[in-house]
């Protein structure tokens, strides 16, 4: 699985147009994921139809080659998830699979459309799960309705060999003379740091290895809370070497190799939770504080006008709700319309870029747990 992380559009960055857009929900299972590769390729056919309109056919084809080859991959069909984004433009080509399904999308612009990938980032129900033992890690990425394992980057150490190498612990032996010295004596070899001391250590060491990689290539990336899913025995331990803040506090005491996917999710979102009702709760009584002192509003108008002036510090918008439109981003000044005008967009999906863009936080949180019946609640920094 692609890790999908707040700087994904830096990948992105520089590119020349052409850029082509494609999104796609597909499905996990046989007999449903059958259908995803004849999607793909018609989607494709769209963004070569698009292209035919401007650009030359050798141009077109070399643009177009890695989604053909993509298409015919059937190991890559075979482990969808429930939603893909890909990106191409002249010497990039990215493919993200995510934990929900997205609005299928075949679209040739000046730039990339990756809105869709901003709000499943602004969802906060999200969380990443660790699973250790002694000798090796698992990650895993997931929501409240699904879990995935992550293929871990390079430079993050799977085992306690590939953390240590040839550091790993013998334990020390020195040899003692007993029964008198000289030639009559007999040297006994004596071990100091035995084989659970030798194993103490090295745990450790690993343990401090794994965290310093998960910090840096993850859990900063991502801003998730880490769930630790471990054998008790360690969790003590990991807790007490750990410098990742995100670190949860409650943890799960089993190894995930002894529990399906399905259990290890369950399991994750009971720890979840509790922290995700209180994470909204303080969104709510935060909006209602400043909204008693004129520092929130949830007028879609007056919201987007506030938010090209960069006075938005915290936006929330309601998850599964589109409002068609267009929003100017120099003026605030909304227009709605229909989503099957292609200059359409959704203004939710914009104001959040709006937002994000001049340095404001973005959550995307469930209807019912809004404080607004507008699909919007804004708290300005001003």
């Amino acid at each position: 699985m692609n890790l999908l992380t707040h700087d994904f559009s830096t990948t992105l960055a520089g590119a020349q147009p052409p850029c082509l857009s494609l999104y796609q929900p597909t499905h996990r299972h046989h007999p449903d994921n059958q259908q995803d590769p004849i999607r793909f390729r018609n989607l494709v056919k769209k963004l070569e139809q698009s292209l035919q309109q401007k650009y030359p056919a050798v141009a077109i084809n070399k643009i177009l080659d890695p989604f053909n080859a993509l298409a015919d991959d059937m190991a890559f069909w075979n482990h969808t998830l429930d939603g893909l984004a890909v990106f191409a433009a002249s010497g990039l080509f990215q493919v993200f699979r995510t934990q929900r399904p997205v609005i299928e999308l075949a679209v040739v612009a000046d730039s990339f459309h990756t809105k869709p990938l901003r709000r499943l980032l602004q969802t906060v129900d999200r969380y990443q799960v660790l699973g250790l033992s002694q000798h090796a890690i698992r990650l895993f990425e997931g929501n409240r309705d699904a879990i995935d394992e992550i293929d871990l980057t390079p430079g993050v150490p799977r085992t306690i060999t590939d953390a240590l190498g040839d550091e790993l612990t013998e334990p020390r032996l020195t040899v003692s003379s007993y029964g008198g010295a000289g030639p009559g004596s007999t040297p006994m070899h004596h071990g100091h740091g035995g084989k659970s001391d030798t194993m103490d250590v090295d745990t450790e060491r690993f343990f401090r290895a794994v965290d310093r990689a998960i910090l840096e290539h993850y859990s900063r990336p991502t801003g998730l809370p880490l769930i630790l899913a471990a054998l008790p025995e360690h969790h003590a331990l990991f807790h007490r070497v750990s410098q990742n803040p995100f670190l949860a506090t409650e943890g799960i005491m089993i190894s995930p190799d002894a529990v399906s996917l399905e259990e290890l999710r369950a399991r994750a979102w009971e720890v979840v939770a509790p922290q995700y009702q209180v994470q909204l709760t303080e969104l709510n009584e935060v909006f209602a504080q400043a909204h008693s002192k004129g520092l929130g509003n949830d007028d879609l108008a007056e919201v987007a006008t506030a938010a090209t002036a960069g006075r938005v510090e915290t936006l929330l918008l309601e998850s599964d709700r589109q409002l068609p439109g267009r929003l100017d981003s120099t003026t605030g000044r909304i227009e709605f319309s229909e989503l099957s005008d292609p200059g359409v967009d959704d203004l939710l999906d914009d104001l959040g870029e709006l937002v994000a863009n001049k340095g404001g936080h973005v959550w995307v949180i469930p209807a019912e747990h809004m404080p607004s019946k507008t699909g919007v609640a804004a708290i300005y920094r001003y």
